[in-house]
């Protein structure tokens, strides 16, 4: 749809605001500013439609408008949270955790759901200080909540913001709860609908034993404590890159027991400008190379970033040259699983979770380690979701994806950086106990069950033509799919949103089990998979590529990790 056709629906929902008593006059002084601009671009992408609800909740720029992050669009979600929650539990005293990382305007945010909460009678447990995303996850279950919600945008750039909503198992809204709570929210057709108004009886500070809990759980799930005392001393390194991690992963792994643990003092302090970063992404080595340096400089053993709200971390570990390298979100959750199976000492009706766009080493791992392994959709709330069907009849051991996220033990129902720095520290402890590196376990690994690579390739197409080139895109891949990619032949293709999965060849087709979701899969006559999907949170196409190999030795690690790395390169060419 051209931007010209959207006007006519823009400027009326414009005007809404404009003559809403409600709408304070900052904000009605940008609408007009808005209004006057010749070019109208900011006006549409401002108002043309409502925030929705995607893999990772609410998110969108900070401004004025229904498709902006701001205390009005955060008051509507909120208030159709509150019906939505009144609904389903009608005969209860409602509980809700809030918490919010260093974003501009979290804090102002997190008070502004507080208050709508607390105005239509719902009892608000409200962190007093930025906290990460995964503590509140465990705060929900812990507090016997209905409910949370955590203000940030995760690692997006610095003009993000965003809303994370949760359900009583302390995981992020999974159908039938979002689209429920979208339709309440469509039904507020009025600003006036909306119960700004605090009831302050009803917002209360979270207890600090709700961390201290959280601890208890993280320690108890470490293994090999015996190596981490024997090294104790080794030099890690950590960047919180202005967020929320400060507040917990340095008194995390003190309590392990690490004690040459090197914070990185120019983002130390929380930050929603990011003045150091180009983006606050620990997937992006230009986020990390402040950490990177400091590492260099002190010949450390680990590298360890979290995002703003510490649900991701990224790794920086040293080769046999003694050069730092940065792992990927597949590799570091591989090894994380191959550390944590082999230690593993009861393996019966254990599982572990990933999706299915992640590394399929793992699921080749847990066959050989006895080990179940259930792919989901993209997204935690997914594995969340696997968790809770599955409560009382497996026991769920770790679970992770390619986005950096990684979770251990069934505590937290999100990704939680926390507890994998934890993890990640404790790894490098074990090695050196070992007399190895990670880089030495890392190859090991793939020697023992093959070598596989990933890449992901992403395309932005930001605002309304954005949307409609994605769309675009996605159809002709779905309707018109590429025979061969790279001199590779395109033998099956998983259409998740169908249901269906088609091989090629012959035409025979079977169905997929999991949810309906807008991803295909290729998969070529030399076992390379790529996966596409548009982005859930951001305003992107997302292409992840698998190639794989056999590893023979050590020796042969560079020569192939060459040749995997062209294949990569080579489909994505053929991909644009």
């Amino acid at each position: 749809m051209e931007t010209v056709d959207l006007l006519p629906r823009v400027q009326k929902e414009a005007n809404r605001w404009l003559n809403s008593p409600v709408i304070d006059e900052n904000s009605k002084e940008k609408i007009r500013e808005l209004t006057a601009k010749e070019d109208p671009k900011e006006l549409i992408d401002s108002f043309y439609k409502d925030l929705e609800f995607g893999t990772g909740g609410l998110r969108g720029i900070m401004g004025v408008g229904a498709n902006c992050m701001n205390q009005y669009t955060v008051g509507a979600a909120t208030q159709g949270l509150a019906n939505y929650l009144k609904k389903s539990f009608p005969s209860k005293q409602i509980q809700v955790a809030i918490a919010y990382d260093s974003r501009n305007n979290s804090k102002y945010f997190a008070q502004v759901t507080a208050n709508v909460f607390s105005a239509n009678g719902i009892f608000v447990h409200l962190f007093s200080d930025l906290r990460p995303t995964p503590l509140l996850s465990f705060a929900i279950r812990y507090l016997k909540c209905e409910s949370g919600v955590v203000i940030t945008a995760s690692h997006n750039p610095k003009e993000y913001n965003g809303y994370k909503a949760y359900w009583n198992n302390g995981a992020q809204l999974v159908p039938p709860h979002d689209k429920n709570v979208i339709t309440e929210v469509s039904a507020i057709t009025s600003f006036d609908q909306i119960k700004f108004t605090a009831d302050q009886s009803k917002i209360k500070p979270v207890s600090p034993e709700v961390e201290e809990a959280y601890y208890k759980e993280v320690i108890n799930r470490i293994p090999r404590k015996e190596s981490i005392q024997k090294q104790k001393n080794i030099s890690l390194v950590y960047t919180s890159l202005h967020g929320a991690g400060i507040t917990m992963v340095p008194e995390c792994l003190k309590r392990l027991g690490f004690k040459n643990l090197n914070i990185v003092q120019e983002q130390k302090t929380p930050d929603g400008n990011f003045p150091t970063v180009q983006s606050p992404n620990p997937e992006e080595k230009s986020a990390m190379q402040i950490a990177l340096n400091k590492a260099k400089e002190l010949n450390a053993e680990l590298v360890m970033a979290t995002d703003p709200d510490t649900d991701r971390v990224g790794l920086g570990i040293k080769n046999d040259k003694n050069e730092f390298f940065l792992l990927n979100g597949n590799q570091a959750f591989s090894l994380m699983m191959w550390f944590i199976l082999k230690n593993l000492k009861e393996k019966k009706d254990a599982y572990i979770a990933k999706t299915i766009v992640t590394t399929e080493l793992v699921d080749d791992m847990a066959r050989n380690l006895g080990v179940e392994c259930y792919n989901t959709l993209t997204g935690f709330k997914y594995i969340a979701e696997l968790m809770g069907e599955l409560d009382g009849k497996k026991k769920f051991i770790a679970a992770g994806e390619e986005s950096y996220g990684y979770m251990v033990g069934d505590f937290v129902r999100d990704k939680d950086a926390v507890s994998a720095c934890a993890f990640f520290a404790a790894m490098a402890a074990a090695a050196k106990d070992d007399g190895q590196t990670l880089y030495d376990w890392l190859i090991q690994m793939y020697v023992e069950n093959g070598f596989y690579k990933e890449g992901l390739i992403n395309l932005v197409r930001k605002g309304a033509d954005g949307e409609q080139q994605i769309k675009a895109m996605m159809e002709k891949f779905r309707n018109d799919p590429p025979q061969t990619l790279a001199g590779e032949k395109i033998v099956r293709l998983l259409d998740y949103k169908t249901s269906l999965e088609k091989e090629l060849g012959s035409g025979k087709t079977k169905p997929i089990s999991l949810p309906k979701s807008d991803v295909l899969q290729f998969i070529t006559d030399n076992g390379s998979k790529i996966s596409v999907r548009p982005s859930g949170t951001e305003p992107k196409i997302k292409f992840y590529v698998s190639v794989k190999s056999e590893l023979a030795s050590k020796s042969d690690f560079e020569m192939v990790n060459a040749e995997l790395d062209k294949k990569i390169a080579d489909i994505g060419k053929a991909l644009n």
